[in-house]
């Protein structure tokens, strides 16, 4: 029998290398609450992202909702249907009205032309998420959030090390807007088991997050806030400053997988993908594709049939955020307002990437996918490219 393939498997550094830190672990009896490995990861991680401050969490939830808190966020704020529950949850837990604005047909992302219709004046900020690690427009989010005097949080838990052009170099996606808010699940690029991060951009801010993570407190008897307890420990933070010295590696993998896809799934009608965009980098974090007409089955069907064959895929993002009982009622979330967002969650796709996944377990998941036609569709050097959703 043939294992099982996932969507995504943990990367995970060798464990002698991990031994040694645990030992220091237990010889400091310092688990939490700043301790050496969450200061030396910290520092680490901002020169690495090359971000100005760093504040790691438990996780990105809690970062979330911690970053609206920190930004003093209320009444309503715009974000995406088309993303991970967590980001309009972290709206609710903070008692404020997500208002759904529609996605770009090419990217995926929040749609800076939609965004301006959706403005009242109980609009506060704008919350977008780098979808699968592609960059949002940034610099038009921007430009409306400067004219309407809105506050930016990026949800970028997809976009660990992804970089975008800013005047004549790349510097990290994770500069934009007020803040940005990064995750480091095990399912991501890069993992501490559990946690996350928020990046900001001077000392007082990230002093005030810091606050609010942990309860409030500024000192033993002090509390200026009604904080939460968000703190990283030093065991997922010992991983994280491990795991920094082979990122590099992982991605380089990932991104020699996608390659693989491309070219094998290339020139199959009705298979369709999200093309990189001109001058960015990416982390390879996601492999979506778009099934359509004038392919022969169903997104579902694929789904299935990959299913019976031990092939474990996910429909990221099915069903939309705004189709949940507790978004459904708002305005904005109605169907007819979201048709780009919804023919994507009707027809998205994602494959199995992770850096331990082999050439030929990405030849057996393509090879799935090509039963389904009648006669095998060439197998070309370049993959088909996304253009746009057909949602007539």
């Amino acid at each position: 029998m043939t294992s099982p393939i996932y969507v995504t498997q943990p990367d995970l550094p060798p464990l002698a290398e991990f031994m040694p830190l645990l030992e220091q672990i237990w010889d400091s009896r310092k688990l939490t609450n700043g301790g050496p490995f969450h200061q030396r990861f910290e520092e680490a991680l901002a020169t690495y992202l090359g971000v100005p401050h760093v504040s790691l969490f438990a996780n990105a939830t809690i970062a979330l909702v911690t970053a609206l808190q920190a930004l003093r966020v209320a009444g309503e704020v715009i974000t995406t249907p088309y993303s991970f529950v967590a980001t309009s949850h972290a709206l609710l837990w903070n008692g404020i009205k997500p208002v759904f604005v529609d996605i770009d047909p090419r990217t995926l992302n929040l749609d800076p032309a939609k965004i301006e219709a959706a403005i009242t004046p109980q609009t506060t900020a704008i919350m977008p998420v780098h979808c699968y690690g592609t960059p949002c427009d940034v610099e038009a989010i921007r430009r409306i959030a400067d004219d309407y005097n809105l506050k930016v949080i990026y949800d970028a838990a997809h976009a660990f090390g992804v970089e975008c052009r800013d005047g004549n170099r790349l510097r990290s996606v994770l500069v934009h807007g007020d803040l940005s808010i990064l995750s480091f699940h095990a399912t991501k690029v890069f993992n501490t088991f559990e946690g996350g991060a928020i990046v900001s951009p001077d000392a007082r801010t990230k002093q005030r997050i810091d606050h609010l993570k942990n309860f409030g407190f500024v000192n033993e008897t002090t509390v200026v806030a009604a904080g939460i307890n968000g703190k990283m420990s030093e065991f997922n933070a010992a991983l994280g400053l491990l795991q920094l010295k082979h990122v590099g590696r992982a991605i380089e993998r990932r991104g020699e997988i996608d390659a693989q896809y491309r070219r094998l799934l290339y020139g199959i009608p009705g298979i369709e993908t999200i093309a990189p965009l001109p001058e960015t980098t990416s982390s390879h974090s996601y492999f979506p594709i778009l099934i359509g007409a004038p392919f022969p089955a169903s997104r579902d069907a694929v789904y299935q049939r990959l299913r019976d064959a031990g092939i474990y895929t996910r429909r990221y993002f099915h069903p939309l955020i705004s189709d949940f009982p507790m978004y459904r009622g708002l305005p904005s979330a109605d169907p007819a307002r979201l048709p780009v967002a919804r023919s994507a969650s009707e027809r998205v796709l994602c494959l199995p990437l992770y850096p331990a996944l082999t050439d030929a377990e990405v030849r057996r998941v393509v090879e799935v996918i090509r039963s389904f036609m009648p006669q095998p569709a060439p197998v070309g050097s370049r993959m088909q490219i996304h253009a746009g959703l057909d949602i007539a």
